[in-house]
């Protein structure tokens, strides 16, 4: 109950009223794909607040909500992704699930990819640095004629030239459109970071430790996640192994007869509810540990994500400013000579507006530089309240396995404890031996079991005393040639005259005569 509580305090559990349900398969020519449908609902109230860790009220973006509803295909949410990342530079964008060449279209994959985006969306509606964003409410609202439109237009909201997307989700690279001014921007900015030479701020350092500090946790995580997909994978060898020794029990059983095969039997039984139960723990603990895991693992290359924006901004401020360098001893040189004054006032213009690009860029290194400072406190404090109420749910989970292990190895005691007969034992034996001149008898703790054995004792008739055994022939003469005894009767070893130890006789006598 306590993990479950903890579970709806995730951000996203706040925007159940959007949804990405219906997969249905589409062609088109050769092209096939598969559309989701995505609808905007009315949030039930109370939605717009949850509780922190801390105990505080945090409150998520209200808003007015437009119920919607309306068709989109992965490469639809992929292009979400990416124009999130050009509108909100230096934001955590949380993460997409993978393309797969092979088997997109089973219905297993289908799900799982449904699941995944619909979590997409919900954290995008509830993200401090998302939620408003331009492209987020085209994606919900647009009908399917404006969103192609918005789609395949080179112009942004904010008027400056777009960027082409990489067809590669995987790569986070965006691309310059082929046109003059670009390429030479791209070119310039190419020089600068390969130059090394960029422009310093004060929070360099900062942001070095940042870096430091995600580079790390990535490569620890990724440790734990490899040491958890292990659990998972030996807690399904656990449940196949427990199958077959079940069934090796319940084959034995069914070779024997009477008590015997019973509780081989019901040892089999025992050992295959064993099995489901372990299979059942198995698939808990890949969907309730070790897939976060994995999804904490791609918000810490989001975070990653995030930071390469700022490095691009700061890399684009450097070029710019080296270019009102270059520009201004252009003018100089310009103005310096007699005649080009025409050239040296269009130096000039060009020198101004080159300024006003350095002011520009200088403003969005600056306000990325602070989104990110925001994004990363704010990883640090979800994530860590997700990953202790992982961690919990994981305990939780281990707890309640070990339990109803118990129970069934528990209720597995009483049923084994019959005779073959199918009487109950209702007694503990400790059974010790004990060697008399004329028995082995054996004694017990049960009272049943002295009480027999003083009783047998007293009906015994008297039993004679044992005599010597024979001996066996001389086999020698007296001259010692040989034999095993000599004349007199002694023992003695062949060809020697020192006598030995005869050996012990080991007596057997009935205990019960005439019976």
């Amino acid at each position: 109950m306590e993990g479950e509580q903890q579970r709806a305090l995730r951000p996203e559990e706040a925007a159940t009223h959007i949804t990405v349900s219906d997969p249905v398969h589409c062609s088109e020519g050769m092209n096939k794909y598969t559309s989701y449908r995505v609808d905007v609902r009315v949030p039930p109230a109370g939605s717009g607040t949850r509780m922190d860790e801390s105990g505080m009220l945090a409150h998520l973006r209200q808003q007015t909500v437009v119920p919607s509803a309306v068709l989109r295909r992965y490469s639809d949410f992929l292009w979400l992704y990416e124009r999130m990342h050009r509108e909100r530079a230096g934001a955590v964008v949380p993460p997409l699930p993978e393309k797969q060449a092979v088997a997109r279209f089973s219905a297993t994959f289908v799900e799982d990819r449904r699941i995944h985006l619909e979590q997409f969306l919900r954290r995008v509606a509830v993200h401090p640095e998302l939620h408003d964003c331009p492209a987020l409410d085209l994606f919900l609202r647009a009908e399917d004629a404006a969103f192609l439109i918005a789609k395949q237009s080179n112009i942004n909201s904010t008027g400056s030239a777009a960027y082409t997307f990489s067809p590669d989700p995987n790569s986070y690279a965006i691309h310059a459109p082929p046109k003059k001014d670009g390429i030479k921007k791209w070119f310039s900015e190419a020089k600068t970071s390969i130059a090394g030479d960029l422009v310093r701020s004060p929070d360099d350092d900062l942001f070095e430790e940042i870096e430091r500090y995600v580079h790390n946790l990535d490569m620890q995580m990724k440790g734990v996640s490899q040491q958890a997909s292990s659990l998972v994978r030996k807690g399904k060898e656990i449940a196949n192994g427990l199958f077959e020794f079940g069934l090796a029990f319940n084959l034995l059983g069914q070779s024997e007869s009477d008590g015997l095969g019973q509780a081989l039997g019901k040892m089999g039984e025992a050992a295959d509810r064993l099995s489901v139960l372990s299979a059942e723990h198995a698939e808990g603990e890949m969907a309730r540990f070790e897939e976060p895991l994995r999804d904490y693992i791609k918000t810490v290359h989001a975070v990653k994500v995030a930071l390469s924006r700022r490095h691009e901004k700061r890399v684009s401020y450097t070029a710019r400013l080296a270019e009102v360098d270059a520009k201004k001893a252009n003018l100089f040189r310009l103005r310096g000579q007699p005649g080009m004054e025409a050239k040296a006032y269009a130096a000039e213009m060009s020198l101004q507006r080159h300024q006003e690009s350095a002011d520009v860029s200088r403003d969005e290194f600056a306000a990325v530089s602070q989104r990110v400072l925001r994004e990363v406190d704010r990883f640090k404090t979800e994530k860590a309240h997700e990953m202790r109420t992982t961690v919990l749910d994981y305990i939780t989970l281990q707890v309640e396995y070990n339990r109803r292990m118990e129970d069934i190895w528990t209720n597995l005691i009483p049923q084994l404890s019959l005779d073959l007969d199918g009487t109950p034992k209702n007694t503990t034996y400790n059974t010790n031996v004990t060697v008399t001149d004329n028995f082995v008898t054996t004694s017990s703790n049960a009272s049943s079991a002295a009480a027999a054995a003083t009783t047998l004792s007293s009906t015994m008739p008297p039993q004679p005393p044992l005599q010597p055994p024979p001996q066996p022939p001389i086999m020698g003469g007296s001259s010692g040639g040989g034999g095993w005894a000599n004349s007199s009767g002694s023992a003695q070893p062949y060809g020697g005259s020192a006598p030995v130890a005869e050996p012990d006789v080991i007596q057997y006598r009935d205990p019960l005569p005439g019976l």
